[in-house]
């Protein structure tokens, strides 16, 4: 593995910590900020919408940035907006540094995917991009019930204040272990626009906002629904994240083979299982050791979704993949917002802390039917296929697109 992708994956890992320790924390800044878990629940939904609004724009505005000092760059404007957090002095600037720190999320995995993805051979880019996401998948097994049980016994502005030593740290692994890669001849920005136009791209990034969107609608709520509902004390809510990170890191393991041999089987798999396992979770949840497996088993299929539905945006927008791939995770992100959004809707309309489940499985299965509908009209004469194998010698993208590049 080149050293490279371990300073990605060290970013991953800041970045994976302060998106999804949130969730972990949503009582403790509720009551310190004297708000209800709902409301508090929209400090989910700000970064999220950082990271839509800062994806393309950033991703835009670096477009003639070399791919190491971009990536240095992005992970500064993460790091200044944790520290934005941890000082902030009540719910509205928490709010604006929420927002900050997502900024540069959608943009850093864009261009990160990009540089994951040359350097390595030919026919392993799926599972280069899988390592750097290896990064979000461990922060939710160390990074996340660490966090939030600092949170818990310190108060959680020390939590972001340890994310911002870890940006810190990013910062400098990125400076020394990314190589200094040649900025190859791109068309400039309405080039980038115009391969967001594509439709399998846009079908792709839909896919993403509906089907992950499933996977928030529970995550948002998770330490809520294993205090309220399971019966466990606050405490255990550590335990029960980390378990989250294991299944998540399961599926990234999985998913970057699977997607490198057969990428749309493993979209289909993956977002089927996602709505089946979320419908068992509303009945598992009210046993304990029941809703341990299940929430395994949600890390790990609702994880298995990222590397397919990445590889397929930077294969069709083919040659301008930066702006698509920073792209998706604004749909990840935006899907990360209305889920949350969606799965407190439920509960504040008396639904019961189960009910984001279901609203969950719901999206998932939006997100299945545009896959389906994606690669039905992927078969298509206009449309090249996303296959397996290329000729020899073809280039990372042909090889996902399955022709030469004209």
């Amino acid at each position: 593995m080149p050293l490279a992708l371990l300073a990605l994956a060290i970013s991953a890992f800041g970045i994976g910590t302060t998106e999804f320790v949130m969730m972990g924390l949503l009582p403790n800044v509720a009551d310190d900020l004297g708000t209800s878990v709902p409301t508090a629940g929209y400090l989910v939904s700000a970064y999220a919408l950082g990271v839509v609004i800062g994806a393309p724009l950033l991703t835009a505005l670096g477009s003639r940035v070399p791919r190491k000092r971009m990536l240095v760059l992005l992970m500064a404007v993460f790091t200044v907006g944790n520290l934005a957090s941890a000082l902030a002095p009540g719910y509205g600037t928490l709010v604006a540094g929420r927002v900050l720190a997502g900024l540069p999320h959608g943009a850093f995995f864009g261009v990160g995917a990009v540089v994951a993805a040359r350097l390595v051979a030919e026919g392993r880019q799926a599972r280069a991009v899988a390592t750097m996401f290896l990064g979000l998948t461990v922060a939710n097994i160390v990074g996340v019930p660490a966090a939030t049980l600092l949170g818990q016994h310190l108060g959680w502005r020390a939590t972001f204040l340890v994310v911002t030593a870890i940006g810190l740290v990013a910062m400098g692994a990125l400076a020394l272990l990314v190589p200094k890669l040649p900025l190859e001849h791109q068309g400039g920005l309405g080039h980038e626009l115009r391969a967001l136009g594509n439709r399998q791209v846009l079908l792709g990034l839909l896919t993403a906002v509906f089907g992950f969107a499933g996977v928030f609608a529970v995550y948002s709520y998770l330490a809520s629904m294993m205090t309220e509902v399971t019966g466990f004390a606050e405490t255990s809510v550590t335990v029960v994240l980390a378990l989250f990170g294991i299944g998540m890191t399961l599926g990234a393991l999985v998913a970057g083979p699977l997607t490198d041999r057969a990428l749309r089987p493993t979209l289909y798999g993956s977002l089927t299982a996602l709505a089946l396992v979320l419908v068992a979770f509303h009945f598992t949840v009210h046993n304990k050791w029941a809703a341990l497996v299940t929430v395994v088993v949600l890390g790990a299929v609702g994880f298995m979704t990222t590397t397919p539905l990445q590889m397929l945006v930077m294969a069709k927008a083919r040659h301008a993949p930066t702006l698509a791939s920073a792209s998706n995770h604004s749909a990840f992100n935006l899907a990360n917002a209305g889920g949350a959004w969606l799965g407190g809707v439920a509960i504040a309309a008396g639904w019961g802390w189960t009910s984001p489940t279901l609203v969950g499985a719901a999206l998932a299965a939006v997100g299945l039917a545009i896959a389906a509908i994606a690669g039905l009209l992927d078969r298509g004469p206009g449309e090249p296929r996303v296959i397996a194998g290329a000729p020899a010698g073809a280039s990372p993208v042909e090889r996902l697109v399955g022709e030469r590049a004209p």
